[in-house]
């Protein structure tokens, strides 16, 4: 209650007076120096198993909050289930040039066009490793992407040299194809070119994690389909629904910003494209609900759409750290009430219907 009632009155306050962006590094970087310190254990309602992996809980930080691995400590301090870091390019790169984040407390949403800042992959294999020799026992999921500048046709080694850079330290991998603010990468979502990415970071020559494909929410439902039925015949193990969008006004959100929306005005958008992967799918492939979720309610809403697990980024922001805690304790009440004895009974029960 003491930490909540800070961030609202003070942190959040003070944040929300600097730049975006400028607030996201300064946030980082208090964060990178939380000491070790063990969540409280969590409910056994909440254990969640994907992979032969095993969650406590299947709550997860989304790809661009920690896109260089500086704060998994306080991830995992905060109680987390998993930390999704990236995206991670091969080489450094600087993104797009600033401004290039930008807040919309009314829609309580961020706009950003920031275009794949990046450190590189063997800096995040420095940190990756150095935090899996810490014995820290936050499960990992790293999420690839191209450089701005790899040509077309080397799009799918960028992907295979981040595999066989990185594969080794994650519990699983996401691969990006659907950030709107990397030119031409969303064509990397049709299932041709998915056949490509996936051939090549399967000849990788590296253990293999499970291995997850990042779908747009403003995919037509035809090609959301193809694409999910093409996950399947390649044997992708899951996907991620999803990243930000460029339809504002469908979500009722009118802006001259350019880029990608995040945030509440995604949370039905996102929810209906969950919901319509299993059906489609029938179950057979877990997801991963991302997108507007600031609440126990809305994040127990994906979950019974068809997510396996769910993750969060802006709620994050405009809700403070308190936040995976309550989304934890509201579940575990929402789950009792409906007679649930575990999260993993809810998956999908919407869509069934």
């Amino acid at each position: 209650m003491m930490i909540d009632l800070l961030y609202r009155n003070f942190g959040k306050p003070l944040l929300f007076m600097l730049d975006p962006e400028a607030a996201h590094h300064m946030t980082l970087a208090m964060l990178s120096a939380t000491p070790a310190l063990s969540p409280a254990p969590d409910p056994p309602e909440l254990k969640t198993k994907l992979w032969d992996i095993d969650f406590s809980n299947p709550i997860g930080l989304a790809a661009g909050m920690d896109k260089d691995a500086s704060a998994v400590r306080a991830w995992h301090a905060m109680g987390l289930g998993f930390a999704e870091l990236g995206t991670i390019t091969p080489r450094p790169q600087p993104g797009n040039p600033r401004p290039r984040m930008f807040r919309l407390p009314a829609n309580r949403a961020l706009i950003n066009r920031l275009g794949f800042p990046s450190v590189g992959m063997d800096a995040v294999a420095f940190r990756v490793a150095r935090i899996r020799r810490s014995g820290i026992p936050m499960k990992l999921a790293l999420n690839f992407g191209p450089n701005k500048d790899t040509p077309p046709e080397g799009v799918a080694a960028d992907y295979a040299a981040l595999m066989k850079c990185l594969g080794g330290f994650a519990d699983f991998i996401v691969i990006n194809v659907s950030s709107p603010n990397t030119p031409g990468l969303r064509n990397w979502q049709s299932p041709e070119r998915m056949r490509e990415i996936f051939s090549a970071i399967t000849e990788a020559g590296t253990a293999r994690p499970p291995i997850l494909i990042k779908l747009a929410p403003d995919l037509e439902r035809d090609d959301l389909l193809r694409i999910c039925g093409s996950a399947i015949e390649l044997g992708f193990d899951g996907l991620v629904a999803t990243n930000t969008t460029l339809k504002r006004e469908a979500v009722g959100v009118v802006s001259s910003y350019e880029g990608g929306l995040s945030g509440r005005p995604l949370l039905e958008l996102s929810r209906g494209l969950i919901r319509e992967i299993f059906r489609h799918t029938g179950g057979r492939i877990p997801i991963v609900g991302v997108g507007g979720i600031a609440s126990a309610e809305d994040a127990y809403g994906h979950i019974r759409a068809g997510a396996s697990m769910v993750e969060l980024y802006t709620g994050l922001i405009y809700e403070g750290p308190t936040l995976p805690r309550d989304i934890k304790a509201g579940l575990v009440r929402l789950l009792r009430r409906d007679g649930f004895g575990s999260i993993g009974d809810a998956v999908g029960v919407d869509a069934r219907n």
